[in-house]
């Protein structure tokens, strides 16, 4: 060691001349095996808890076995490699474009994948929408490798399977509801068949129509035209439910009024015929007396507000009435209706008048 000598403070030692500290093998290695401790440790917490969000499950797999799902939460599994997490959106509705692609607002068609050819040998364009999910998480994962790209190869093929045997007209216009029914079931049939975990909610289709260009435009007057046609028969079928109901109403008023007329007319008939069968046996067993009654009875209803005037006749002479003064004598003092008038002096008549006068 070297010493040097300052005369202010006496000797002082070469600081050039000092040795490093030196490292303990057993200091390394308690650092060595503090530090290995650490990161199992960090390695084992990042491994052993998960996440699963609201829409998400979870398949465990152990030792590459698939042994349970968890729903949403945190939870703990045995590190890796013992134990690994697949996490997928089990409970969120996913959709697939066929024949076109959406990013953000804009849509790109895909015309290889619209472009099919009808059972009439007709070249038509079909977009549809898949809504699906997932309701079988280890089919899901264990049995297909690329969900998305099956589903849309699942769906164009049953597309063209269905629209390949229609013809265009009925593809374009009335069938398009028959036609989605049918891919859908097709589409069901795929994924049950080979267990894919997918559940097909609805198929939708955007537009089926005919290339562009004249042929377009021809088909799609023959659809405006049929359309017209289908408003036209259900205007008419409104206009036949309105006043069908009507006209029954009508005629079954007009029946039971018959009916009733009828009966009315029966019973009265029948009335008739009975008080006529009463009064000819009145007339058989007493003539006379029956046919007075029947003559007053008349009277009476012919006559309700006649004036009655009495005379005597017997005597040789024509009898005078001053009718008008009686009625108006009469008419002033409220007396009785009935009166008798004195024998008028008049020259004799050839022959005596006999009965009464009345007015």
């Amino acid at each position: 060691m070297l010493v040097s000598f300052d005369q202010n403070q006496g000797p002082v030692a070469d600081i050039n001349t000092r040795r490093p500290p030196e490292f303990r093998p057993e200091t390394v290695k308690k650092w060595v095996i503090g530090i290995a401790i650490a990161i199992v440790v960090i390695f084992v917490g990042s491994t052993s808890f998960y996440t699963v969000q609201e829409q998400e499950r979870a398949a465990i797999i152990t030792l590459g076995k698939y042994t349970g799902e968890s729903s949403a939460g945190l939870h703990f599994k045995f590190p890796y490699p013992f134990q690994q997490v697949h996490i997928v959106p089990a409970e969120l509705t996913q959709r697939i474009h066929i024949g076109y692609r959406v990013n953000g607002n804009t849509e790109t068609p895909v015309e290889d994948e619209a472009m099919m050819i009808t059972g009439d040998e007709n070249i038509v364009s079909a977009d549809a929408v898949v809504q699906w999910k997932i309701n079988n998480i280890r089919d899901y994962l264990f049995n297909i490798s690329n969900a998305e790209e099956f589903l849309r190869n699942a769906a164009s093929s049953s597309i063209r399977s269905v629209i390949g045997s229609q013809k265009l007209d009925y593809a374009i216009t009335d069938g398009k509801t028959v036609i989605q029914d049918m891919v859908r079931e097709r589409l069901v049939e795929l994924q049950t068949k080979y267990q894919t975990g997918i559940q097909i909610i609805d198929i939708k289709f955007q537009d089926i129509e005919p290339p562009s260009g004249q042929v377009a435009e021809a088909f799609r007057a023959v659809t405006n035209a049929r359309e017209e046609k289908n408003t036209k028969i259900n205007n008419a079928a409104k206009y036949e439910n309105d006043k069908l109901p009507k006209a029954r109403g009508e005629a079954q008023a007009l029946i039971e009024n018959a009916e009733a007329q009828k009966k009315s007319r029966v019973l009265n008939a029948q009335g008739d015929v009975a008080q006529y069968n009463a009064l000819l046996g009145e007339y058989r067993n007493n003539p006379d007396v029956t046919q007075s009654r029947l003559i007053l009875e008349t009277l009476e209803r012919i006559l309700p507000g006649a004036k009655i005037f009495i005379t005597n006749s017997n005597s040789d002479t024509v009898n005078y009435l001053p009718l008008n003064e009686l009625l108006r004598n009469n008419a002033g003092s409220g007396t009785s209706t009935q009166s008798t008038a004195p024998p008028a002096t008049t020259p004799p008549a050839a022959d005596n008048a006999e009965g009464g006068s009345a007015q």
